[in-house]
């Protein structure tokens, strides 16, 4: 079954704010006139917890909802950028203010540009989410020829860095496999990917990006689902943009931390 945070959250602010605020205008006063001078008056149990939770609870909400929510990456899709076990804050507000729940924008603040590594709400399930990199923003003409990269006709051009190396599971498969390490430059952003020679991952393709649409790839190019096969994403499903890596956690197999990836900035 789904877990929804975000619905938990509102539902025990809301609910232990009203506790609090039921009691302090129609039975606090009641309390103390019954309690002999000098007496501090004893709150309920539920209405003790509910005072002490509320501004906790209330923080978090607004915090998680207009500020910044942590994520953990559970797949290889963005390596390089991201590995398995990294955990990301994710930017709340870049894209819009949106209300919590209701994902109804209320403040738009700005739109992703090429290149941005963004968390969105799964299309054909909006109860996950997925992180990938925009890759073809609204109106974009977007081709993938021989796992090269073409946007609006024009070749992002790639830069061999050899072989691919890594320590970490996953990045052992793609050492056995042959993987190799490029830098792509996609114009405003350069960062790295990985291809393995040899693999086919879909077919070649040219798209057109549809108004209030996105088309977003894995930097994992070979082991990545992404717009390539579902399709793209609507601009309703944008949570955030990623950040930063706060955490790095390997796993007692591979070193439990890597502190040398905690506060790397994503890009």
């Amino acid at each position: 079954m789904h877990f929804d945070l975000a619905k938990t959250l509102v539902g025990l602010t809301f609910a232990t704010g009203l506790i609090w605020a039921i009691d302090h205008w129609f039975f606090a006063k009641r309390r103390a006139a019954e309690v002999p001078a000098g007496e501090a008056p004893r709150e309920p149990v539920l209405v003790e917890y509910a005072r002490s939770f509320f501004p906790v609870l209330l923080i978090v909400l607004l915090f998680r909802s207009f500020l910044a929510e942590p994520f953990r990456i559970p797949t290889g899709s963005m390596m390089p950028t991201l590995l398995v076990g990294d955990f990301i804050l994710v930017n709340k507000f870049a894209y819009g203010i949106r209300l919590p729940v209701l994902d109804k924008k209320i403040i738009d603040i700005g739109e992703p540009e090429r290149g941005d590594v963004v968390v969105f709400r799964y299309p054909k399930n909006p109860q996950e989410d997925y992180i990938k990199r925009v890759i073809g923003k609204p109106g974009d003409e977007v081709s993938y020829r021989n796992k090269r990269l073409y946007i609006n006709g024009k070749e992002m051009p790639q830069d061999s860095h050899g072989p691919y190396a890594g320590t970490d599971q996953e990045s052992r498969d793609l050492v056995r496999r042959n993987a190799e390490s490029l830098q792509e430059n996609l114009e405003t952003v350069q960062h790295r990917i990985i291809t393995i020679p040899g693999e086919q991952v879909g077919m070649d393709f040219t798209v057109t990006v549809p108004p209030g649409h996105y088309f977003v790839m894995g930097d994992n190019r070979d082991r990545s689902s992404d717009s390539r096969f579902w399709g793209f994403v609507p601009e309703q499903n944008l949570v955030g943009k990623a950040f930063v890596i706060w955490m790095a956690w390997r796993g007692f197999g591979d070193g439990v931390v890597e502190f040398g990836r905690l506060g790397t900035l994503i890009k």
